[in-house]
């Protein structure tokens, strides 16, 4: 049975889709059949016949040297890089939660390890028109996932992770951990960052990753013990 994993982060720019990256890497090079999957897209370029190119699944898709076509990655995909539901508004097509439950049960359906990917952070909005609200964390929760949370190491970071975390613990959303990403050891700031944020949140910190880190600096059985058992209706 699958086994899955989601990736939220304390804002945009913070890293990711690179985090996301590695953990599938990770997770591929040790022999596992990984995947990746996406509900909604941003800021994606077009190809010369027109159709978007969802660029944080390629990204994965050659980092992790996967064979998981970039059509089930993600079923909703937007030019402009705004807000998904701001961008859904504007080019059309807003996102729907059975379709993006249906995408995910299906490349659980063939893949051992699925890795999810969010939009920005915890408080994204995928869908807002006509009364109808759908939310990142309403994905979460319906998926049944659980979260690990990427933070940037630097200044600042202490503020949002521990706002990050509260809210998903406030909102009962089980989070495993915290990967801080450009991270300088010795950095007297960067260090002391890190034991804040786990003291203020009481979760460990699961990896600290360097600028232009190839591989994910933890062990394999580690981060595969992230990932949950996936009920498929």
């Amino acid at each position: 049975m699958a086994k899955a994993l989601f990736v939220t982060g304390t804002g945009t720019d913070v890293g990711k889709t690179y985090v996301t990256a590695l953990m599938v890497k990770k997770l591929a090079e040790s022999g596992e059949n990984a995947a990746y999957y996406k509900a909604a897209m941003s800021g994606n370029r077009r190809r010369n016949d027109g159709s978007l190119i969802p660029g944080d699944a390629l990204f994965v898709q050659q980092t992790a040297e996967l064979s998981q076509p970039l059509g089930e990655m993600c079923p909703y995909v937007y030019e402009h890089a705004w807000s998904p539901h701001l961008a859904a508004r504007y080019e059309g097509n807003p996102p729907e939660l059975p379709v993006i439950r249906q995408g995910f049960e299906s490349v659980c359906s063939r893949y051992d390890y699925v890795t999810v990917e969010g939009s920005g952070g915890i408080l994204c909005p995928l869908r807002v028109e006509n009364g109808e609200t759908l939310w990142l964390e309403d994905v979460i929760r319906s998926l049944q996932l659980p979260s690990v949370i990427v933070a940037d190491a630097g200044l600042g970071t202490i503020n949002s992770v521990v706002l990050t975390a509260k809210y998903m613990q406030g909102k009962k959303l089980p989070v495993k951990g915290i990967l801080f990403n450009h991270y300088h050891r010795g950095d007297t700031m960067e260090e002391d960052n890190i034991a804040m944020c786990r003291q203020h949140t009481g979760l460990p910190v699961l990896a600290c990753i360097p600028d232009g880190a190839q591989e994910l600096p933890m062990e394999q059985t580690d981060l595969a013990a992230l990932y949950e058992e996936v009920s498929l209706t």
